[in-house]
């Protein structure tokens, strides 16, 4: 689509999901009934029985158990059991008193990706995948994780821990764990800045099973205690304006649209937690994750102003100036419980987002609640809305529980976004043909070559582009085995060769100026076996067939993943990971709310501007790994027909890099399957070819040729 100029882009605050005028921004909510949430005074709501500390899929037919038998001491071993044996220690302190301990992966803010200061799990367990729950008691240790990683902590975790595969037939939930191995009546401690208000709540309830008590730990987190001077400082990173010609939309016009979203729920203020979400929200940037272009702070905003809380040495005069004309004041980022507590002190109805706000700002709200006269009238009031008066408060404090309003908009792209999207992903797919080019002429050669060494070269044809910032994570690069290794990040004292006579997969993404890029590609230097080349085909029909996907409006996600997993399903095979995922434009490179997954609990539709991921693999542990991914944003489909008088979305593809042909089986494809390549390598020829030139372009070339099926 045609970009709109920032200058002219039309604002609509509508919540209706049903009609779509020309990209433009609007805050989005909901308009089925299932999404529908209470305005209560100030006793908490129990949302979903689906927002749970660890989500655990029990359709597998694989029994877990475990894995003390597949690991060794290797070496840090006993460093990592002298971290359990302090933090055990830490249990019997006056004012700590507790039986077991909760390390997740998060951040105060939920974040996927979290500075290295935070990864307090990652030290005291030695695992570094990103998502993981670590639960420690006086005797046992034990890590859950998903498939995607599975194999990565075989290999990190020590004899001392249990491997706990979540996800697989047996395996039981943390909350499930604790009330087996404990005796009745323990007491389990949290950081409650770590876990959302939601996953708190529902893992109090699902320990009081075992009538065991949860403990809120304020005053400090345990792992911080025993990390000591060792831990990385926090980062200071200077925080950076985000062009209005990228952003599309100005921060005043946001903050309007998102009062009026206020207004209608009856709240008068929202604390927002989510970092992408204030990123977004503010048209900043900042550099405080890697690979994120994020910086570490709350946003409160009000009716009638907006605070930032958030390290102000980070601040720039030219950001400081973007603040004050929009009329945000700085706060320090430490403040955020008082200003919560002063939200209530002054009648404030609080927005709480409780599936991603912390459990601490949530509980500090309920408290501040019950401490002011009004509030024996408050708490038996039950009502759906709140009576404000002309500034927006209420005769008492009430929090108003739905999901973050600011989520659903920031994945709903505008025009400008979206043309930001389109450029930085050409420029990376040139940067990708230079790559490819360089190295399978140096695997021709008969080079030796690691597999950090490869995706370092990567990064070195990457910064060539205009714009490049970053890598959007670290660069999945595994040749062989490690292929199978869903999340496998390469150590250069521990990585392979790229073996040019095995399957090598390469999952990498680009952060730039305008945008954000995620791309894998699987490919064979040398003859692939018949098996794996049936296994690839049958990957690239599933990513066909989403590719090709046409649906009603207000269809979620979850309804098209069997789409990818078709023709794995057909002889016996599938993978264990999502199919899709959001995401940000220069922004996260994993963003809610919606995805394209087995995990039926996400309800949220795709709708036009949003942009997913379409990614299945196939993956045989210790042999090899494959997946096919390229990144897709909905748009509106003209059918012949509207039954029900419904309009239908697809796809539109973003990235534009060849797919290995010698690769596929060409007797498994349908005739329409093979004009879908043929057409593709089209589209990439006649896009990507005018920005190389040279062995990039001849690679191009030989590379984008059409198959013929006789």
């Amino acid at each position: 689509m045609d970009s709109l100029a920032a200058s002219t882009t039309m604002l609509t605050c509508s919540s209706k999901l049903h009609h779509y005028p020309p990209r433009s921004f609007r805050f989005l909510s909901f308009s089925l009934p299932i999404f529908h949430k209470l305005a209560i005074c100030p006793r908490f709501l129990k949302k979903s029985p689906n927002h749970s500390i660890f989500t655990v899929r029990s359709s597998s037919s694989i029994t877990a158990k475990p894995s003390s038998e597949f690991q060794k001491k290797g070496n840090g071993g006993q460093e990592q059991d002298n971290k359990l044996h302090a933090l055990r220690e830490i249990f019997t302190r006056p004012g700590v008193n507790i039986d077991a301990y909760i390390i997740p992966s998060q951040d105060a803010h939920q974040s996927e990706f979290i500075a290295e200061c935070y990864m307090r799990r990652v030290y005291i367990s030695g695992f570094t995948g990103s998502a993981g729950t670590a639960v420690v008691t006086k005797n046992k240790a034990a890590l859950w994780t998903d498939g995607r990683y599975f194999l990565q902590a075989e290999k990190q975790l020590n004899s001392s821990w249990d491997l706990m595969r979540a996800g697989n037939m047996g395996v039981p939930t943390p909350s499930q764990w604790l009330n087996t191995v404990l005796e009745p009546g323990c007491r389990i401690g949290i950081d409650p800045f770590l876990f959302s208000s939601d996953a708190a709540k529902e893992f109090k309830e699902d320990i009081s099973k075992g009538n065991h008590e949860l403990v809120l730990l304020y005053d400090f987190n345990l792992v911080d205690e025993i990390w000591k001077e060792s831990r990385p400082k926090p980062p200071k990173e200077p925080i950076r304006l985000h062009d209005l010609k990228y952003a599309g939309v100005d921060v005043s016009s946001k903050l309007s649209c998102l009062r009026s979203e206020l207004r209608n729920a009856g709240a008068s203020a929202i604390v927002i937690s989510m970092l992408d979400e204030i990123a977004w929200l503010l048209n900043l940037r900042g550099n405080d994750v890697q690979h994120s272009p994020v910086m570490y702070a709350y946003l409160v905003v009000e009716i009638d102003g907006a605070k930032l809380f958030v390290d102000d040495t980070k601040v720039t005069p030219e950001v400081m100036e973007h603040l004050t004309n929009a009329g945000i004041e700085l706060r320090a980022y430490e403040s955020i419980l008082s200003e919560i507590e002063s939200l209530a002190a002054k009648g404030a109805n609080l927005w709480l987002d409780t599936s991603s706000v912390n459990a601490a700002i949530a509980n500090a709200y309920e408290a501040a609640c019950y401490k002011y006269p009004w509030n024996s009238a408050t708490k038996s009031r039950k009502k759906r809305t709140a009576n404000l008066d002309s500034n927006g408060q209420s005769g008492g404090p009430c929090a108003v529980y739905r999901s973050s309003p600011v989520a659903l908009s920031k994945a709903v792209k505008n025009d400008s976004e979206l043309e930001g999207m389109r450029n930085c992903h050409l420029r990376d797919a040139a940067a990708l043909a230079q790559f490819w080019a360089w190295l399978e002429d140096e695997i021709q050669r008969g080079a030796v070559l690691t597999e950090v060494e490869v995706a370092d070269k990567l990064l070195e044809f990457r910064s060539h582009q205009d714009g490049f910032l970053d890598t959007s994570f670290d660069t999945i690069s595994g040749s062989g085995a490690n292929g199978a290794i869903i999340h496998y990040k390469p150590e250069s004292d521990s990585c392979s060769t790229v073996d040019g006579k095995k399957l090598f997969l390469l999952d990498s993404g680009g952060q730039y100026i305008d945008g954000t890029t995620d791309i894998t590609r699987t490919v064979h230097f040398g003859e692939p076996s018949a098996r794996e080349r049936e296994c690839f085909t049958r990957v690239l029909q599933g990513h066909i067939a989403l590719d090709q996907a046409v649906f009603p409006e207000n269809t979620p996600g979850f309804v098209l993943d069997a789409f990818a997993r078709s023709s794995l399903w057909k002889v016996g095979l599938d993978y264990r990971h999502g199919t899709g995922h959001g995401v940000g434009a220069a922004l996260n490179v994993h963003e809610g709310p919606h995805s394209i997954s087995f995990r039926f609990g996400n309800l949220t539709p795709l709708l036009p501007g949003m942009i997913v991921s379409n990614e299945p693999g196939y993956y045989e542990d210790h042999n090899f790994g494959i997946r096919i991914e390229n990144l897709l944003y909905v748009k509106e489909e003209d059918t012949p027909n509207r039954f029900g008088g419904i309009g239908y979305l697809g796809f539109e593809k973003l990235t534009f890099v060849p797919i290995q042909t010698k690769l596929v089986d060409i007797s498994l494809l349908s005739v329409v399957e093979v004009e879908w390549l043929n057409s593709y390598h089209l589209q990439v020829w006649e896009k990507v070819s005018p920005l190389v030139d040279g062995s990039a372009r001849q690679w191009l070339w030989n590379n984008t040729q059409p198959l013929t099926k006789l």
